[in-house]
């Protein structure tokens, strides 16, 4: 069985050795509400370019949709300095491609752990190509989303890389009920699923099953 590490102790403990030094960052955000609560603590830490890559996103509607919500909460967070958008096109074949075989997989199965490295690798190989010294997720935020795998998958794209992974667990230290604070203070429209339609159907089915 693989060891459970504290990844919110590790970040906390990689923050106090900064010193005052920003270090760039590649954070990859999935939406508005889990980006809010992280880009609050990570901004005064490291300078930050931002990387909305979610091609598991369907329709292209809804992936439109969350992607303006980040752009109006990046304009209206006091953020000093403003992280960078940084562009990005929408790929939702890559993750099709991906999912083939897994269609049935239940919500946090083998489906989700690909998923998770396949934005997780676009978020390695950009903060490569643009000379970042790290790279992380804002996924680790949600109560549903595994940690411990994302930040294995993180290490070992980091290696492949050549970029710093930046250990993370956001959902630690109240991050989680942060989110949904800020979420609520700035009016950001939260989704009721995680935004395949795989995961679209399981909710839906769950919400049948509830009448």
């Amino acid at each position: 069985m693989a060891q459970v590490k504290n990844y919110a102790k590790e970040l906390e403990r990689l923050i106090e050795g900064l010193e005052g030094r920003r270090p760039s960052l590649l954070l990859h955000c999935c939406c508005a509400p889990c980006s809010s609560a992280v880009l609050e603590y990570l901004n005064p830490h490291f300078q930050l370019y931002l990387l909305y890559y979610n091609p598991n996103i369907a329709p292209e509607a809804e992936y439109q949709k969350r992607l303006a919500e980040l752009r109006r909460l990046l304009a209206e967070m006091p953020l000093s300095p403003p992280p960078e958008l940084l562009p990005c096109a929408y790929e939702g074949e890559a993750f099709q491609r991906m999912a083939g075989g897994l269609e049935r997989e239940p919500e946090g199965g083998a489906r989700c752990l690909r998923c998770y490295r396949l934005r997780l690798e676009e978020a390695a190989k950009t903060a490569a190509a643009h000379g970042l010294e790290y790279f992380t997720t804002t996924l680790s935020i949600s109560p549903l989303k595994n940690a411990q795998a994302l930040n294995r998958a993180g290490q070992e794209l980091a290696a492949e890389y050549g970029v710093k992974h930046l250990p993370a667990d956001f959902k630690k230290r109240e991050g989680y009920k942060r989110s949904i604070a800020l979420s609520r203070e700035y009016g950001l429209y939260r989704q009721d699923y995680c935004g395949c339609l795989y995961s679209k159907r399981e909710r839906t089915e769950q919400n049948a099953s509830d009448v």
